[in-house]
């Protein structure tokens, strides 16, 4: 089992380095549109000092590498350097392959599109292919700052230089390139089926429990909890459901208890059970 999961992510991690290869070559760097992190800085310095991209790609993520050895442990790094190794050689070999489009808007969609899938299929198997990134990690817990703000104060002054070597209508493709990049990684990761997590207050909450077990076939979990304002003990419902069946579960519940209490939640990912009963074992306790 161990093997095939093995097998499984390697495939999972090439394919990803894949898409991520041909964004770059047959999209973006064609256009004169770079990406964020590491790999935008590689892509200025190539066409800087007229270099190999795969050279600077490799080396640059080095450091990084090393650094998060120590602070994020063996497989993230190992994983990690195969995607940049691979992306090195990737390159390195679609380099100066005809472009598929000289559109700028094109390439910066569908670049945007191709590259944010393969990185989101990356980060979903413990790999990553920027070094800024695992400066971010390790940052985030020395400053006030998250991750998603250290990297995008990266990212904004590497798309900031980018004005000044490839124009500023360059510079705004890339950023629009890079906005589309971030949300296909969310999409990626997360699904399109996202998934929300809710808490229910009521009185009726064996009711609405119960129909919401038979009515949508979701396993529900109690909460036991106390009002801080009444003393009152009460029991809470915790479940787990699909975007799209929310609004048919909101109305359920209200129109049971019109003064129930409902907060959602996104729910990144979640292991162990399914939301679905009949998928295998649900959340019920």
């Amino acid at each position: 089992m161990k093997i095939k999961q093995f097998i499984k992510k390697i495939v999972l991690l090439s394919f990803g380095v894949i898409l991520v290869a041909i964004a770059l070559e047959l999209f973006l760097i064609p256009n004169k549109i770079i990406d964020g992190g590491v790999v935008g800085i590689s892509i200025i310095s190539s066409y800087l000092s007229k270099l190999p991209l795969s050279l600077f790609i490799f080396t640059l993520n080095l450091p990084f590498l090393v650094f998060g050895y120590k602070k994020l442990g063996k497989n993230f790094t190992l994983t990690s350097f195969y995607c940049i190794t691979l992306l090195s050689l990737l390159v390195n070999f679609i380099h100066n392959k005809p472009c598929v489009t000289d559109d700028l808007l094109l390439a910066c969609i569908f670049g945007g599109i191709i590259l944010g899938t393969g990185l989101g299929i990356i980060l979903r198997n413990n790999g990553s292919l920027d070094g800024t990134e695992v400066m971010a990690v390790v940052l985030n817990k020395k400053t006030c700052f998250s991750v998603g703000e250290i990297i995008m104060f990266f990212n904004l002054f590497i798309l900031g230089s980018a004005g000044f070597i490839f124009g500023w209508d360059r510079a705004m493709y890339s950023l629009l390139a890079y906005f589309i990049i971030f949300k296909t990684v969310d999409i990626v990761i997360e699904g399109l089926d996202e998934s929300k997590s809710i808490i229910i207050i009521s009185d009726k909450y064996e009711e609405i429990a119960q129909g919401i077990i038979n009515k949508f076939e979701i396993g529900v979990t109690y909460i036991e909890g106390q009002g801080a304002y009444s003393g009152e003990y009460k029991r809470l419902i915790f479940c787990v459901i699909t975007r799209l069946e929310l609004t048919n579960l909101k109305s359920y519940i209200l129109d049971t208890d019109p003064s129930a209490f409902i907060a959602v939640e996104n729910v990144h990912e979640f292991e162990g059970g399914q939301v679905k009963k009949q998928k295998c074992n649900n959340w019920t306790r």
